[in-house]
Parts: C-alpha cells; sequence; structure tokens
C-alpha cells in the first residue's frame, strides 16, 4: 500500500488548520493514536510555520506544498516551500542548550527544529531551491514498548 495525498496553502498561517484537520483524516484512517496525531499536527504545524514566516518576504505572495505519503512502515509528510532556503547544517550547529539559562537570557523562537525532532520519528531538511521538511513518524509494532 502506497497513498500520496497532496495539498497546497497560501503562505498565510489563516489556512493552518487545513493541514491539520488533513493530517488527523489522514492519521486517524491509518491508524495511528491519538497522540501520535497530536504529536505530528505540532511538527506539521511548526514546519509549515517556518515556511510562513522566513520564507518569503513580506511583500510576496507565496505556497506551500504539503503532501502525506502513506505506506506499510508510517507516514512522511512533506512540507516544502519554493522561497528563501537556509543553511540547515550551520543551523543547527548553531543551536545551543538553554539548560543552564536564566530567563531573560532566552530568545523566542530557535527550537522548532529540536521540537519536530522530539516529536516525530525522522527530521530530514533539504535547503536547494526553497526548503522542504521531511517529518515521518512510524506504525508502532504491536509488542514494542
Amino acid at each position: 500500500m502506497f497513498t500520496t495525498i497532496q495539498l497546497t496553502i497560501p503562505a498565510n498561517a489563516e489556512y493552518l488548520h487545513i493541514v491539520r484537520l488533513t493530517l488527523y483524516g489522514i492519521a486517524s484512517k491509518a491508524g495511528f493514536s491519538f497522540e501520535e496525531i497530536e504529536d505530528m499536527k505540532v511538527a506539521v504545524a511548526e514546519a509549515c510555520n517556518n515556511s510562513i514566516l522566513h520564507a518569503y518576504p513580506e511583500q510576496q505572495a507565496g505556497s506551500v506544498e504539503v503532501s502525506f505519503e502513506l505506506d506499510e512502515e508510517g507516514m512522511c509528510i512533506r512540507i516544502k516551500d519554493k522561497g528563501e532556503s537556509f543553511d540547515y547544517e550551520l543551523a543547527s550547529k548553531k543551536a545551543v542548550s538553554h539548560h543552564d539559562k536564566k530567563m531573560d537570557e532566552l530568545r523566542a523562537g530557535g527550537l522548532g527544529l529540536y521540537m519536530m525532532q522530539a516529536l516525530m520519528d525522522k527530521v530530514q531538511v533539504i535547503s536547494k531551491n526553497g526548503t522542504e521538511v521531511l517529518l515521518t513518524k512510524f506504525f508502532k509494532k504491536m509488542g514494542a514498548a
């Protein structure tokens, strides 16, 4: 079984609910648990929000392409924009721990990729001709913890 469902939304936060609702419908039909679906919704919303906020300059209209790919192992969700790319390797190296920091030393943002990695089983970022984030959640094997 291999199924792909594609969705393209304007790069505008008011359309994120469409992505979340679509994800919920596909993931629940595929057999993911409520907790797994909630984790996926947070990770996908973060990836979409990054595209909306960072890919296109304020005056430039853009879109975000989302595809849900189901196979026997699980689901891969691809979030792609054709806006400004970023250097994922450099951003990963610049990421610092927030442990041992005082509240006034913290800044907003910068945790999105970390959060996606914590919520999903596999995260890949391709920064070429825009940015593409691949978020994978595997089906739990029976008897696995």
